[in-house]
């Protein structure tokens, strides 16, 4: 009976829970009445509009992504008074877009100012650097915390304040008793004034440091004023003097060693100024800091290194310069301050072996000179002034003065096999047509040159081999006439003509070479082609004719060297392409320099360096692209060359920047896959032949390897070593992934090998 009792009264308890949540059949009750509205809270301030994404950065992929603005009316960094900087860095944004830069935390200060020198030594104008003057380094740091700490070294720095509400924009102050470095009481603010700033511990989207310093732009100004500068009348070098050999990424200059690189010839002067001087241990074994003489000294390397010692000798005495010395324009670009502004230390970078103090070696006489006032006195016009002392731009002229126009072939058949081919060639020295009876010979340095004839083949292909002497034939109106025989079936088909000979120049004309001083230059003799088999019908063309099948430019070599005649001085008087390739071509196989050595970095007991052979590397073309390849990476020999790691040393720009030698829209691969000179295969002996693109890349010593061999061959390569015994090569397949525009096109990876 209880159990049934307590289950009926929880069987009650739950039907009434359910009658009082449920929705049962009551009703609801009246709403009560409205309560008595409280009274309204204050407003809330206005929230602060969030930075849209994408509007500052803070990363960059590359050093010339992160401008700044530096303005007059924004800095007081010179002479007295309260140090104050602002200035605003921009970077890209993933779209390319220029937005603020934010998340500075540490710049570098630079500032000079050009004055007058009236010391009787030295140029007349000269940078002064701010701190150095004061023994307070060569800049000053601004800082988030107002110390720094770099290369060792700890101290004071200005406070460095990026502005909350405008990302990118910064201050610097000065907190620390006394002056700020860059602040010298004695400055003229009326003069010219240099200020650039080095922004550190910028870094990639990965987080990694960028290895290029971050630098901005020079401002040249007039602190008194405000004034911007447009040009100083100082900086008679510029960076496209530079660029011309060290190469250009982004603007800059791109391949100098020293510091990692400071981008521009007008930052350098900052340090390597006058105040900048060697200690007498230093003198004593060659070196130079401050700019002009220490430049000078850099590019004579070559030709002074036995006056040089110790590390001076290590850092100079290895560079060769690529053109010719002498021709001071080729630096000095911007006016000519470099033939007016006369002192001695600029003299002796590059003649080391005067002693201005003693007077040995200074003229005949060995005339001494305390101080600088005199040297306007001899050299300041006349045989004995820069320009004329240098023969500036002599060689430009000279290489007119002798030139050779062909003016026809013929071919008489002997009988016997062979024929003769006569060649006449006008002839005029100075302007003038020589009189009869005149021979080329006393114009000639050495007599093994002359004409350069050779066949051409349906490809466009060059084959040398009918070439004759010009020395000993005496001229008739002006016309040279030479003759030579050779088998009948060379004499078919199309030819061109062309010369090598070197002949001697003075002041601007051709000269005898029995008159003493000379420079040898080559004659002018482009190139002409003549039909042997139908003589009014057009004659097949060599493809290095054919601009649209060069990829090199001849200006760009020139740019570097100055001449293709300085280059291969004094064995080869050449100036052009079609001139060189008579021997430099896909068809003369075999090679002076098949081996390739490396520096061991050892030296033997005279101090020369010891060179070993790179085993199971050879090559055996001498191609122009192969050869030119080859001279610039230092597998070639000469003054460019491996050291024991494998390094190339020497050559002055980036190695994988195609654009220093190449057209700028260069295309190097054709629409079939082949190379756009139409060159299909090389011959490297009588009877055998490898492809052509392998081959470029192959000459460069990174792709020499047998893992690079393989690749190559399994690409449908014939490499060295394995060639094919027929010229008729299928194109290789490189360009697949390696053609401009493709995802490892040679513009692409070349292009992000050179930052």
């Amino acid at each position: 009976m209880m159990k049934n009792y307590n289950r009926s009264l929880l069987t009650i308890a739950l039907l009434s829970a359910l009658t009082l949540t449920a929705c049962g059949d009551g009703k609801d009750g009246q709403d009560g009445a409205p309560g008595t509205p409280g009274t309204p809270g204050t407003p809330g301030e206005p929230g602060k509009p969030g930075t849209p994404a994408g509007s500052f950065v803070t990363s960059a992929d590359k050093a010339a992504d992160v401008t700044f603005e530096i303005l007059p009316a924004d800095i007081n960094v010179a002479g007295s008074g309260d140090f104050a900087i602002k200035f605003k860095a921009m970077g890209k944004n993933a779209q390319g877009s220029s937005v603020p830069f934010s998340g500075l935390d540490m710049v570098s200060l630079y500032s000079m100012t050009l004055a007058a020198n009236s010391s009787g030594s030295g140029a007349p104008l000269e940078w002064v650097n701010n701190a150095m003057v004061q023994d307070l380094g060569s800049s000053m740091y601004c800082t988030l915390t107002g110390t720094y700490s770099s290369r060792g070294q700890t101290g004071n720095a200005c406070i460095l304040v990026e502005d909350a509400d405008e990302p990118g924009t910064y201050t610097g102050t000065w907190t620390h008793e006394g002056a700020a470095p860059i602040m010298n009481p004695n400055d003229d603010l009326n003069a010219t004034h240099r200020l650039f700033l080095r922004a550190y511990n910028v870094k990639d989207s990965g987080g990694t440091a960028l290895s290029d310093k971050v630098l901005s732009d020079r401002l040249d100004y007039v602190p008194a004023t405000g004034a911007i500068v447009e040009a100083t009348g100082k900086d008679t070098v510029t960076d496209a003097a530079c660029i011309s050999c060290h190469g250009n990424v982004d603007g800059r200059i791109a391949n100098i060693g020293a510091h990692h690189n400071y981008q521009s010839v007008e930052n350098c002067i900052a340090c390597h100024n006058p105040d900048n001087q060697p200690d007498e241990d230093q003198l004593a074994e060659g070196w130079l800091f401050d700019f002009g003489p220490m430049i000078h000294r850099i590019h004579a390397g070559h030709h002074i290194s036995d006056f040089l010692s110790g590390e001076a000798k290590e850092y100079f005495g290895e560079l060769g310069f690529p053109g010719e010395l002498r021709e001071c324009t080729s630096c000095h670009n911007n006016g000519p301050s470099w033939s007016n502004n006369l002192y001695r230390q600029a003299c002796v970078g590059c003649h080391i072996n005067v002693n201005f103090e003693t007077g040995e070696g200074h003229s005949d006489f060995d005339l001494a000179q305390a101080d600088d006032t005199q040297c306007k006195s001899c050299h300041a016009s006349g045989s004995l002034s820069p320009a004329i002392a240098h023969k500036v731009g002599n060689r430009a002229i000279e290489q007119e003065q002798v030139v050779l126009d062909f003016q026809g072939v013929t071919v008489t058949d002997n009988g016997d096999g062979t024929s003769a081919l006569t060649v006449k060639t006008k002839v005029t020295i100075n302007g003038a047509t020589p009189a009869d009876g005149t021979m080329l010979d006393p114009y000639m340095p050495r007599l093994s040159t002359g004409l350069l004839i050779g066949n051409v083949d349906t490809d466009g292909n060059p084959i040398r081999g009918l070439g004759m002497p010009v020395n000993g034939v005496a001229m008739t109106g002006g016309v040279l006439t030479t003759t030579k025989s050779f088998p009948s079936s060379r004499l078919t088909g199309s030819l061109y003509v062309t010369a090598e000979v070197m002949v001697c120049g003075a002041g601007g004309k051709a000269v005898m070479c029995a008159n003493g001083d000379y420079t040898e230059v080559s004659a002018s003799a482009h190139v002409k082609y003549y039909n042997l088999d139908d003589p009014d019908a057009a004659a097949l063309q060599a493809r290095m004719s054919d601009l649209d099948r060069v990829t090199v430019s001849e200006a760009k070599c020139n740019s570097c060297h100055n001449n293709l005649t300085h280059i291969k001085a004094p064995r080869h008087g050449v100036s052009e392409f079609t001139q060189c390739m008579d021997c430099h071509n896909n068809r003369y196989p075999g090679s002076y320099h098949g081996n390739v050595e490396y520096n061991t970095g050892e030296v033997d007991a005279d101090g020369n360096p010891i060179m070993a052979t790179v085993e199971g590397l050879t090559y055996s073309n001498r191609d122009l692209m192969t050869v030119a390849h080859r001279f610039h990476s230092g597998t070639f020999g000469g003054g460019i060359y491996l050291d024991k790691n494998m390094e190339t040393v020497g050559y002055p720009a980036p190695a994988t920047d195609c654009s220093v030698c190449h057209k700028d829209d260069a295309n190097f691969f054709a629409n079939d896959g082949g190379l756009t000179s139409g060159k299909r295969s090389i011959q490297v002996t009588s009877t055998e032949y490898i492809t052509p693109v392998a081959e470029a890349c192959r000459t460069c010593h990174a792709h020499s390897d047998g893992a690079a061999l393989a690749h190559f061959k399994s690409n449908g390569a014939y490499v060295q070593g394995e060639p094919a015994t027929t010229s008729n090569l299928p194109v290789e397949s490189c360009a697949t992934c390696h053609a401009e525009g493709k995802a490892y096109g040679i513009d692409k990876v070349h292009a992000e090998a050179s930052h």
